[in-house]
């Protein structure tokens, strides 16, 4: 598939935000259970609105992707039968509990940890539909498969509580050591999960052959030409037009960036109370990230591309 870059923003985005308010909310439960020194409202307020503005910089980045924005709202209609539709509806919503949360520690209104508890809600539902989008369509091996709804939690999730731990560690907030022990727990989690992917990924067989594409029986046929002068739709959307060496060095490059390094800076941050190093490892795995994001929807191969191989 050809990545659209608003969708590779939108995702990383507003995983980095879901993973953040996720944190938030274990942070204040252990605090309310006595097993986590609390920290003031700041923590709080300031992650809630990063996260807000995080989910609105994805939101404003899907819009990129549309040909037409201003109809952007009918992509709820079909909430009943599109994961799309679903994720269009819970965004929002999921901005308004991520808002009411930071509002309530501000104002230092009684019951945040429900409001809480309905945004990890809402966040957890948001990482399903985002995930099943794609994990939904069967004819795309890569894709469909439990792992992409795993690996879309464990990168969100780590990513977040990383930004998490660089946030309480420059505010000097007491659950900086203990979050920090989770991000790097959650980074290592979701190298193992995105490997596992990687691992699948390398064996999987195709369930179509040039001879089931165009309907030929033949047991050796050869494509000499594209059977036209220029380009199409089908051959700018569905194929990225890069070769298997570019692919190679993305996805070394996303599994340093995104994961190896990530885990040894916070580490390194916590172990010598370095806000800059936490910072550091935040900046490095969104970036890394971004080539993740890049690299799963360019290994997808569509089936056309069987027809339209001799362009690529």
């Amino acid at each position: 598939m050809n990545p659209a870059f608003s969708v590779v923003f939108l995702t990383t985005l507003i995983g980095l935000g879901q993973g953040l308010v996720l944190g938030l909310f274990v942070v204040e439960a252990r605090t309310k259970a006595g097993l986590l020194a609390a920290p003031s409202a700041t923590l709080y307020v300031a992650g809630c609105a990063l996260a807000f503005l995080l989910l609105a910089a994805g939101l404003l980045a899907s819009f990129f992707h549309l040909g037409h924005p201003e109809r952007a709202w009918r992509a709820a209609a079909m909430w009943r039968t599109s994961w799309l539709s679903r994720e269009v509806i819970v965004l929002p919503a999921f901005m308004a509990a991520v808002a009411a949360y930071g509002w309530a520690h501000w104002q230092g209104l009684p019951g945040s940890l429900w409001i809480g508890g309905a945004a990890a809600a809402l966040c957890l539902a948001l990482f399903l539909c985002t995930a099943m989008i794609y994990a939904c369509i069967r004819f795309l091996q890569e894709w469909a498969t439990p792992l992409t709804l795993v690996n879309f939690t464990l990168i969100g999730s780590a990513s977040g509580v990383a930004l998490l731990t660089a946030l309480a560690g420059a505010l000097g907030e007491p659950p900086a050591e203990t979050v920090g022990a989770w991000a790097v727990a959650l980074t290592v989690a979701a190298l193992v999960g995105r490997a596992a992917s990687l691992w699948r990924n390398a064996r999987l067989k195709p369930r179509s052959s040039l001879q089931t594409a165009i309907g030929v029986k033949h047991p050796r046929i050869v494509q000499k030409a594209q059977g036209f002068m220029g380009g199409s739709f089908n051959t700018r959307e569905f194929f990225h037009g890069r070769g298997p060496g570019t692919l190679r060095a993305v996805k070394w490059l996303f599994m340093l960036a995104g994961f190896v390094l990530p885990a040894l800076l916070l580490a390194g941050g916590l172990a010598l109370a370095s806000p800059l190093l936490l910072w550091l490892a935040v900046l490095l795995q969104f970036g890394g990230l971004v080539a993740e994001r890049w690299f799963f929807f360019a290994q997808a191969n569509h089936p056309q591309n069987l027809y339209y191989r001799a362009v690529s």
